[in-house]
């Protein structure tokens, strides 16, 4: 989208956040137009002063185009309120984030995601009920989001890894500055098993007012936030606050009555939050139960015609490559193609001689035997 460097552009201003976007939307009707509109018609679409001023000093000192090179060069991707692959349940929290900086990937199944936050000064029983609710989210299809912090986050985004699931680190700098430093291996491991966002450009620094807003996103990607570990003023509970008026769930674990750390979550069960004993106490609030049988019946969904043609032939019985060509009536070597990318996709197991069968089917052989 050839426009995406102005919505980089005005991310880049302090003072425009989601509801002066929208304005500037609403009166140039896209911002190209917007970035080089005149001070007079600037202050006419809504901006303040102090904005006006510092979109002036933006224009005389960013290249849109090196700042495009620059994300690129970082590995990392921008999507818009426009973009069709911006998360819908993000788009429709109020004031989202009008761009968010990628670094990874986000793919279909993240709409089944669970945050999961907590202080940074975890206890070793915060940490083991992280580690543990985390990773059995995972093993379930669920992706974990959270926020890369020391202590329950980082814990939780490594359990998801551990599990072999799928995780979302939300920053509170740009995608390019982990923080704490000592996140950067994990950081690392995120971008290849799921994704770093942000709503900040590249270069910002971890600035503690960017904090409180980023748990917005946090709660927004979610369908629910699960909150391990919090005293009665921890930040952690600000992203509870958030999803509340997103309409999201809220879930806490009990803790020690006589720990200052776990105050935060033991109100918040007073207060109506779900209390966590077990990860089905969250699975079956938020109706996740079948949530690995529906990704494994969208895992051998055929993504072409030869896909479609061979999987009619292809069942819980092994059967051989040279029949399945034969009653498909393909070409032998484009048989044999279409199956090796087939496996690769978990949509066929290959069970020996040539012979081939359901992947579904074959676990579940397996589990029984």
């Amino acid at each position: 989208m050839a426009e995406v460097k102005y919505w980089v552009g005005f991310s880049s201003v302090r003072g425009i956040g989601p509801m002066r976007f929208r304005a500037l939307l609403d009166h140039f009707g896209d911002l190209e137009t917007a970035w080089l509109a005149d001070a007079q018609e600037l202050k006419e679409a809504g901006l303040d002063q102090r904005a006006l001023e510092n979109l002036v000093t933006a224009r005389s000192t960013i290249s849109l185009d090196k700042e495009l090179e620059k994300i690129e060069r970082q590995g990392a991707r921008v999507l818009t309120w426009d973009d069709p692959a911006y998360p819908p349940r993000l788009l429709n929290i109020y004031n989202p984030p009008p761009v968010l900086y990628v670094k990874g990937e986000i793919v279909d199944d993240d709409q089944w995601a669970v945050a999961m936050v907590g202080t940074r000064g975890a206890t070793v029983y915060g940490k083991e009920a992280a580690r543990q609710l985390a990773g059995d989210l995972a093993r379930n299809g669920i992706t974990i989001v959270s926020g890369l912090a020391r202590g329950i986050d980082s814990e939780a985004h490594r359990a998801a890894l551990d599990a072999g699931g799928r995780t979302i680190a939300v920053l509170g700098s740009g995608v390019d500055v982990i923080y704490p430093a000592e996140s950067r291996k994990l950081a690392k491991t995120v971008v290849e098993r799921g994704a770093l966002v942000s709503e900040y450009p590249l270069g910002t620094p971890p600035e503690a007012s960017n904090f409180p807003p980023r748990n917005r996103i946090i709660s927004g990607l979610s369908l629910g936030v699960v909150i391990v570990e919090a005293g009665e003023r921890s930040g952690a509970l600000i992203t509870g606050d958030f999803a509340l008026e997103q309409g999201r769930e809220v879930f806490a674990v009990p803790g020690n009555i006589f720990r200052k750390k776990s105050m935060g979550t033991n109100k918040l069960i007073q207060q109506g939050a779900k209390a966590v004993l077990s990860v089905e106490d969250i699975l079956e609030e938020l109706n996740l139960t079948m949530v690995s049988q529906q990704a494994e019946v969208r895992a051998i969904v055929p993504e072409n015609e030869t896909e479609a043609a061979l999987l009619e032939y292809i069942t819980s019985e092994p059967v051989h490559v040279d029949e399945i060509g034969q009653k498909s009536g393909l070409p032998i070597a484009q048989v044999s193609s279409t199956l090796a990318l087939m496996e690769l996709k978990g949509m066929v197991r290959q069970v020996g001689g040539m012979n081939y069968v359901l992947a579904r089917e074959a676990r579940v052989e397996y589990v029984v035997d």
